[in-house]
């Protein structure tokens, strides 16, 4: 049988293109109605109920609410008023806070130019000055005006068998910092000792002035240290020294002339303490090896020693005629002691005080105090049961 040729979607009656039509017409009637109920809703203004809100600006025909008048509490205004005060002396001071230890605070840098050599021609006013004493910073912050020169105790001799520099360095940074501050011109020369812990240590300082390596080690020691700090120099103090007439004192001369001769082409100072009335030392060799000399014009009476002044006037006059006999008076300085000496009745060793300690003691015991004009060897005389 033969394979008919008609397609297979053909439709002679067309019932299958009615449907379709009908199918996309309504379709059409869907979309439009969709999209008129769209275009509606964007264009009408939706009705919304009243809240009753305030206005957020302000109306111009309403003035605004005049402010209440506070009434000022006087114990406020003081308290402001204190406060304010308080955050003014706060700015001005440089002291270190509570909180903060010197070891952390940031050193002021040195001038640009060390300050000048001071003339000769005239007197110069040195301060010393200590770490440990709180009324020394005061002392210094009162009188750095008038000073030429700052002596600080900041450095130490030490034991160099570890490898360790022969030199400790305690520098006081609020006190450094004041100088840099209020007073760059001033010279530094911070002062040398043998004292550890509190106590001369004579046989340290005796190994390292005898040995050619450990004394050329130390003059090195101590130019590092002022170059570094921009400072005008040092000053020698070692005390306590063992038997003058052994070989301590060639040694020490020969130290002092070699660290003189390596601070002189730089334009350092080399000063050098040395006691008021000892006929063991040669003053005019170390006069000559210092470019000044520092007489101790103090301990007349010492700790171990019998009640008495510290530097009577008759004692301090005939010492010094004695000793400008061989001294130039322009490189001379005396150093003069501010403290006492406390002595008890059944006591061998005397303390130590300050002058204002001394003074405090006296008053509250009642001591009558004598000078020099009523007496030769003043000191604080106290009653039988004091």
């Amino acid at each position: 049988m033969a394979a008919t040729e008609t397609p297979v979607f053909y439709d002679p009656a067309g019932r299958r293109w009615r449907r379709v039509r009908r199918t996309w017409l309504a379709l059409a009637v869907i979309v439009t109605t969709v999209a008129a109920i769209f275009i509606a809703s964007v264009l009408a203004n939706p009705i919304l109920p009243s809240f009753n809100l305030r206005p957020v600006l302000p109306r111009p025909d309403l003035k605004p609410p005049k402010a209440p008048i506070l009434t000022v509490n006087p114990g406020d205004l003081k308290a402001r008023k204190a406060q304010a005060e308080l955050q003014h002396a706060r700015e001005k001071t440089k002291r270190v806070p509570p909180s903060q230890k010197p070891q952390q605070m940031p050193i002021v840098p040195p001038p640009a130019i060390p300050p000048p050599v001071t003339p000769k021609n005239r007197p110069i006013a040195i301060g010393f000055y200590i770490n440990w004493d709180e009324s020394s910073y005061a002392s210094l912050k009162r009188n750095l005006d008038h000073l030429d020169w700052v002596v600080p105790q900041w450095v130490h001799l030490q034991d160099t068998s570890n490898g360790a520099s022969p030199i400790s360095v305690e520098m006081d940074v609020p006190a450094l910092n004041l100088i840099r501050e209020t007073r760059p011109q001033i010279r530094i020369l911070p002062m040398v000792q043998n004292l550890i812990d509190d106590k001369w240590d004579a046989d340290l300082l005796v190994r390292t002035i005898s040995d050619e390596a450990l004394r050329q080690h130390l003059v090195s020691a101590l130019t590092t240290f002022v170059e570094q700090n921009k400072f005008g120099g040092v000053c020698l103090d070692f005390e306590e020294i063992p038997d003058p007439k052994s070989a301590y004192l060639p040694n020490l001369l020969r130290f002092t002339q070699e660290l003189h001769a390596a601070f002189a082409p730089r334009g350092w100072t080399v000063m050098q303490a040395v006691p008021f009335d000892s006929v063991e030392w040669n003053y005019k060799d170390f006069g000559a090896a210092n470019d000044y000399l520092m007489l101790m014009a103090y301990d007349e009476h010492w700790v171990a020693a019998k009640p008495g002044s510290v530097a009577s006037q008759d004692w301090y006059e005939l010492n010094l005629v004695n000793r400008m006999k061989e001294l130039d008076p322009a490189k001379t300085i005396i150093a003069i002691g501010n403290y006492g000496y406390d002595w008890t009745k059944g006591k061998e060793d005397a303390k130590e005080v300050t002058v204002q300690e001394a003074m405090i003691s006296a008053r509250d015991s009642d001591a009558q105090i004598t000078f020099d004009a009523d007496k030769k060897n003043p000191y604080f005389e106290f009653d039988e049961e004091d």
